[in-house]
């Protein structure tokens, strides 16, 4: 975790990342307190699945795409470790990032609470929420990353399947009511409903069962090459 954590400093795409997030966030953000006079967080909570969709794939492509087209791949298989802690080695490291690069959007909420009162759940639930879905995406990377030795072929691989469960939710207004079930698939539906401040179990589970799901797969995938 250490090591590929060190590896994303030493690399400018991480402030690149970091720099792109911030600049779209606090686009949404200051255009409502500025334009509309909205001190309240719920527009810069709402973009948030979109974002992360984009952004957190671009932190992980290289996390084994890289080692495979290096070679270095057979280094870290040959040692005395277990494939899975390998992949939560990365996987951590990457939630680790996904939480730096959240702590610089703080300082919207200490705007929102100087000029005004904002409901402390809806804050809580939203940063929490942010946690689950970056780690979601985060395995969805990483299971993207270790399907090929390309990080543009991984990154494009976890866009796919990142945008493919964001998009569900808002399809399902086009379909008929008897699918309306398929929603719950979908990553920004239960964000929203934490970002609100309604700490559901279910909307926990599926987080955690979408990071577990995609990180066993890993697992097998890397396994097999073993």
């Amino acid at each position: 975790m250490k090591k590929e954590l060190r590896a994303y400093f030493f690399s400018p795409v991480a402030y690149f990342v970091i720099a792109v997030f911030l600049l779209a966030t606090g686009a949404w953000f200051f255009k409502d307190f500025f334009y509309f006079k909205q001190a309240e967080m719920r527009n810069f909570f709402r973009t948030l699945p979109l974002l992360f969709t984009l952004v957190i794939p671009v932190i992980t492509m290289r996390l084994f795409a890289e080692e495979k087209q290096s070679g270095s791949i057979e280094i870290v298989l040959t040692m005395p470790v277990r494939t899975i802690d390998i992949i939560l080695g990365k996987f951590f490291a990457a939630l680790i990032f996904v939480a730096l690069m959240l702590v610089p959007t703080l300082v919207y909420l200490a705007t929102v609470i100087y000029v005004g009162s904002p409901d402390a759940g809806p804050v809580i639930g939203g940063y929490l929420g942010a946690l689950l879905l970056g780690g979601a995406i985060a395995s969805i990377g990483i299971f993207a990353s270790s399907l090929s030795k390309n990080p543009i072929v991984a990154v494009i691989t976890a866009w796919g399947i990142g945008i493919s469960l964001w998009i569900v939710d808002w399809l399902v207004i086009f379909l008929p009511s008897k699918l309306s079930f398929i929603q719950y698939i979908g990553t920004d539906y239960h964000f929203q409903n934490i970002s609100k401040g309604l700490i559901d179990s279910r909307d926990i589970i599926y987080f955690l069962s979408v990071m577990i799901l995609f990180m066993l797969i890993t697992v097998k995938i890397i396994d097999e090459r073993r």
